[in-house]
């Protein structure tokens, strides 16, 4: 029997079919369905996404570190003792913020809840945040202040289907999100599509042919490519002015700032030619509502987000999307596309360090004591605010931060910014605990590594890039042993008992979806009128499965709702989320990279992702089709470049900063800048990116920068190993998680 669910992997959230085979053999097949972020497509990943399910190398037993640094097969039980021994221990010694949680944007929302709830009320710390905080954080932190509230896209993703233009700042969804594509396709026969980023990626490509334009900037110049499209803007007359004088307060400052960006100025700061600035900015004017276009939408992304100043980036692109005024109007707006799975639930129920359940702030008091009431606990068992992830991970191990971490949905040892100082202070820990189904290179540092469930083998809900909760459903049977993989909301249930919670957990997801839905109740993010029950009526209405369900979904507004329209599809029609309505401009000012260019590093380093591979690579990589296709780390560099630097096509090349070095192929193209080199983030060892990335932080998201910083770029001599503490907290790791995994 087929089962209606969606894709594991990116915010979109692709509807897809799973059938489990008749063969005995477990096979599990995928074909589309139709649905309104997908329209019938998947890309590779997707094809290919049942293939994890039965991968040699799932995790089927917990496992533990025995005394000669080997990880062995164990029971439950004696999992479970070693890890209450780490708590109370850490607890002896530190206080309860002596234990941490890093938990993860593809965890449900379900289980993104409990886990808020158990690092809360079952190991009462403070010290919780999630790697949601590497993705769309500063996107969330600009949206909170200009618009007042935070969700991905405020409109359907159907919305852009009418478009005259669309501006992608630092988005490749061409590689990233394949079937986002076809929403494009208006802007494209228009000539309305405009994508601003460093590198010719495929997204800049579908310019071509006089479908729009590319503006290829000096990497970290956004903000004033940005202001010199909003002067542009200004002087051709294409502010919305009454617009503004209704509906936006601090024009007249940010107004006066633009005017200082002349196109002149623009193109010797990003390098980008008058002529396609002046371009790029008519394309907006004639399309912009206020001229009677079919509207046009301003569309951000990591390239934009992943900066030292990606909150000012992203208030910058708001800016210029509320003089065109494009928010709050059908057919024309600003979003965010949100990149891992759950990216957008994951952060409004309570992994973040300073939210509650429901998008809520942990110091406000009313906030504190409505969780504390559906708790079942005082207000003042709930913990303050904790760390930021950088700062959380880098204090592990230390005398001011914990000695013990939980892990789950995570493989920060890859995805984090200079991975080997976070390699490094994972080894410092007492006690490291890590749920998966793999052994990721994260799991494989761990004293404790706890089996989970798979995504197909769950039940739950996701919340997709526009907003939309979704149900997850569970297609094939778990493993089935005495101490096989377990489900995540069960194991916080059996840990939260053992260590004496006050608080009682649920098991169940259905359960747990009406505890959060109760928990969100008047927050920003109001779920309170949705349960599992009311998902599977309207979605089982719907042959192809049904479309979900659009946050805010306030209780009492959904006792008849229009299966079509669950929720509120668009938000900001009538006012902003602000207190008198009003969205609010905010006036920045261009700022330049954290670590620039200097003589010994010349090049900046840029890195993303590639179509075949997803986030650390920890599925995608034990996919043999995907993993077939690009199998290792590279280095993309211009061919003027290489010659230069002596580099070939196929030499093994190092990339080193000030973070660390990491090691990749070769890869010649015209289709990046002379000053940098391009690097995917998805793979592991001396390919990892991330040993050189910035960790230099956005003051306003704690966003570390991972998108560009200075680079030295050399062919690599394996008799030459590299050296520094990068490299030894890296070997340190190596170790750790090269000892083996013994029955």
């Amino acid at each position: 029997m087929a089962t209606s669910t969606h894709c594991p992997y990116c915010a979109l959230q692709c509807g897809m079919r799973l059938t489990a085979g008749n063969d005995g053999a477990g096979a599990v097949s995928v074909t589309p369905r139709e649905f309104p972020t997908n329209r019938g497509g998947l890309c590779h990943k997707g094809w290919t996404s049942a293939a994890v399910l039965s991968t040699p190398d799932r995790l089927l037993r917990p496992l533990v570190r025995d005394a000669d640094g080997s990880l062995v097969k164990t029971t439950w039980d004696e999992a479970y003792t070693r890890i209450v021994r780490g708590v109370k221990r850490a607890r002896a010694r530190s206080g309860p913020d002596g234990v941490a949680v890093f938990g993860g944007g593809g965890l449900t929302n379900e289980k993104a809840y409990t886990l808020g709830k158990f690092a809360r009320v079952g190991l009462g710390t403070a010290m919780i945040d999630y790697n949601g905080r590497f993705c769309m954080s500063s996107a969330a932190a600009a949206g909170g202040r200009t618009l007042g509230l935070d969700r991905g896209m405020p409109f359907p993703l159907g919305d852009l289907d009418g478009a005259d233009a669309v501006m992608l700042v630092g988005s490749n969804p061409a590689e990233t999100m394949p079937p986002f594509v076809q929403h494009l396709r208006s802007a494209r026969e228009r000539g309305g599509l405009i994508v601003i980023d460093p590198r010719r990626t495929p997204s800049a490509a579908l310019t071509d042919d006089g479908a729009g334009v590319h503006l290829q900037p000096l990497p970290g110049t956004d903000i004033t490519v940005l202001m010199g499209l909003l002067h542009l803007v200004i002087v051709g007359g294409g502010a919305d002015e009454r617009y503004l004088a209704d509906r936006v307060t601090g024009w007249d400052a940010v107004k006066r700032s633009a005017m200082m960006w002349w196109p002149e100025a623009v193109e010797r700061e990003t390098g980008i030619p008058v002529d396609e600035l002046r371009c790029a900015a008519k394309i907006l004017m004639k399309s912009a509502p206020v001229v009677g276009g079919h509207g046009a939408y301003v569309l951000t992304g990591r390239g934009a987000e992943q900066h030292a100043h990606g909150t000012d980036t992203v208030s910058a692109a708001l800016n210029l999307a509320l003089a065109l005024g494009l928010p709050g109007r059908v057919g024309s707006g600003y979003g965010c596309l949100t990149g891992q799975g759950n990216g957008q639930g994951g952060r409004e129920h309570g992994q973040k360090c300073d939210q509650l359940p429901g998008y809520r702030k942990i110091t406000d008091p009313a906030a504190r004591a409505h969780i504390a009431e559906v708790w079942g606990v005082e207000e003042s068992d709930i913990p303050g605010p904790g760390l930021p992830a950088v700062q959380l991970l880098d204090a592990l191990g230390t005398p001011e931060g914990a000695s013990m971490l939980f892990v789950h949905g995570a493989n920060p040892v890859v995805s984090g910014p200079r991975s080997g100082r976070i390699a490094e202070r994972f080894a410092a820990l007492d006690t490291l605990v890590v749920t998966d189904f793999v052994l990721s290179e994260t799991a494989a540092m761990a004293d404790v590594v706890l089996p989970s469930l798979q995504w197909a083998e769950e039940e739950g809900t996701m919340t997709n890039l526009e907003g939309r909760v979704l149900r997850r459903r569970r297609a094939v049977p778990a493993p089935d042993a005495a101490d096989g993989p377990r489900d995540e909301l069960r194991i916080w249930h059996e840990l939260a008992e053992l260590l004496d919670a006050p608080a009682g957990f649920a098991t169940d997801p259905a359960d747990a979806f009406d505890e959060l839905a109760r928990a969100s109740a008047g927050g920003i993010a109001d779920y309170s009128g949705l349960s599992h029950a009311a998902l599977d009526a309207w979605e089982l209405a719907d042959d192809e499965g049904g479309t979900g369900a659009f946050w805010p979904a306030v209780r009492d507004a959904m006792t008849r709702p229009d299966p079509r329209t669950v929720g509120t599809p668009r938000l900001f029609l009538d006012r902003f989320a602000t207190p008198d309505g009003r969205a609010r401009m905010i006036d920045v000012r261009s700022a330049g990279v954290a670590d620039d260019l200097r003589p010994d590093a010349p090049l900046y380093l840029l890195t993303g992702r590639l179509l075949q591979h997803y986030q650390s690579g920890a599925q995608t990589r034990r996919v043999a089709e995907l993993n077939g296709i690009e199998p290792e780390a590279f280095v993309q560099i211009h061919p003027l470049t290489a010659a230069r630097l002596g580099i070939g096509e196929g030499d093994d090349v190092e990339v080193r900063t000030r973070s660390g070095a990491a090691v990749g192929v070769a890869r010649l193209s015209n289709d990046i800048r002379r000053d940098c080199v391009f690097m995917p983030f998805h793979f592991a060892g001396r390919g990892a990116a991330n040993l050189a990335t910035n960790p230099a932080l956005d003051p306003v998201s704690s966003m570390p920068e991972f998108k560009v910083c200075a680079a030295a770029v050399a062919r690599f001599d394996e008799q030459d190993a590299p050296t520094g503490d990068d490299d030894a907290a890296h070997g340190e790791h190596a170790a750790r998680a090269g000892q083996a995994v013994r029955a």
